[in-house]
């Protein structure tokens, strides 16, 4: 059992007031909130050892390359990668999936063919278009059915030798579909295509093994992890880094530079031209540290009890509907009161202290499966509670009596 109490005394964040009301923060799928040992360790950095890395034999350098990469050996075992060097420091998710988008360009040709889900994030839909625009690759969808998940059936028809890429969330960010990425990886490389599991929504509330799952790349971002915004990681298989080329150029992605010729660095230092987000890179290790201090299987285990507490108390309330009714999903809920906007929902809960999130939730494609223009959402973190649940509740049947 978690000490929620105890938890929450770590987040400084969770104290104040938002419209003359304690906060009760139900947005932590668009961002978690950060720990007072992340923060101490950002603090730390500027105002003890900040210095460029890698680059330097001063003393400040030296201190501040070792903590950026004690921070990605942290990154490899908390996911299981082989090597250290597998792990790319990125600016988050989007970076991450842009990096390998890019890179297939030299190795796609006209009517190859990726597949995609109808779960996917806008970050996991629009650079395989840019990919599919510059190579005349073909981008194939795996559909969705009405209680949000992927129909495998159809999956299974739109692999074949012409396949050559497949990417798709862990979890869905709209719905807390959970995919079954273990099935869809399997048969992808049955086939022999590479596979990339978009991460975001998944690493707050699982560990992933990216080694016994066997996936080709897997993206996550740190600010879904109770770290700083502006940093993530892109885990690639070894031989599959090698294989791309550099996604930007400039410092420290070099070996040698003249003006006739450029050989670049080895990994990981080859995707990682210039000079990077040092102070994020040492808090995505600290907050990885204070989250498996707290357990994963913990965090999961109380989340999906939020989870049912609040599907059973919304439920209750006539006219509202849940999209994404998965047997297998995570703490988010995403549903609509009657025939109200949600925007107009959100605002009314807003006023009354409480974060949710309102639209297409980036993922326009499962809003306009269901015909509706956006939902509210309300995604939990192992830092809420039942009672936080309840003043939602109220707050919507306050939002219903005055909108209806």
């Amino acid at each position: 059992m978690l000490d929620v109490q105890k938890i929450r005394d770590d987040f400084p964040i969770l104290t104040r007031e938002v419209n003359g009301k304690p906060l009760v923060y139900f947005d932590n799928a668009a961002t978690s909130q950060t720990p007072q040992v992340v923060i101490d360790a950002i603090v730390a950095y500027y105002s003890s050892y900040n210095a460029n890395i890698h680059r330097g034999v001063h003393t400040l350098s030296q201190e501040a390359t070792d903590a950026y990469e004690i921070a990605r050996k942290k990154i490899q075992e908390h996911f299981g990668a082989k090597h250290a060097h597998e792990i790319i420091l990125t600016s988050g998710t989007t970076h991450s999936i842009n990096i390998i988008a890019t890179g297939f360009t030299s190795l796609l040709s006209k009517g190859d063919e990726i597949i995609v889900s109808a779960l996917e994030h806008h970050s996991n839909i629009v650079p395989w278009q840019m990919l599919c625009e510059r190579t005349g690759a073909i981008l194939k969808v795996i559909p969705m059915n009405e209680d949000g998940e992927l129909v495998m059936n159809v999956y299974d028809q739109l692999l074949s030798n012409r396949t050559k890429l497949v990417f798709t969330n862990h979890i869905s960010n709209a719905l807390g579909t959970i995919n079954p990425i273990e099935e869809i990886i399997e048969k992808a490389h049955r086939i022999g295509a590479a596979v990339l599991i978009d991460g975001a929504q998944a690493c707050p509330h699982v560990k992933p093994d990216v080694k016994a799952l066997d996936v080709d790349f897997y993206v996550a971002s740190a600010h879904k992890l109770c770290g700083p915004t502006g940093v993530g990681m892109l885990y690639g298989k070894e031989e599959w880094l090698n294989k791309l080329p550099p996604y930007q150029g400039g410092g420290e992605m070099i070996e040698q530079v003249t003006f006739e010729k450029t050989t670049y660095a080895g990994l990981p230092h080859k995707f990682e031209a210039g000079t990077p987000n040092i102070c994020g890179g040492i808090a995505f290790g600290v907050a990885l540290d204070y989250m498996n201090s707290i357990g994963f299987e913990n965090i999961a285990a109380y989340e999906n009890e939020l989870l049912e507490y609040g599907t059973q108390k919304l439920l209750e309330i006539e006219g509202l509907k849940i999209y994404g009714t998965s047997k297998n999903k995570t703490s988010v809920i995403s549903f609509n009161l009657d025939n109200i906007h949600p925007y107009d929902v959100g605002t009314i809960v807003d006023k009354l202290g409480i974060a949710v999130r309102t639209g297409h939730h980036c993922a326009q494609p499962i809003m306009d499966f269901y015909k509706i223009p956006g939902t509210v959402r309300a995604s939990f973190s192992f830092y809420n509670t039942k009672e936080e649940i309840d003043a939602l509740v109220e707050a919507v049947k306050k939002a219903k009596m005055m909108l209806s």
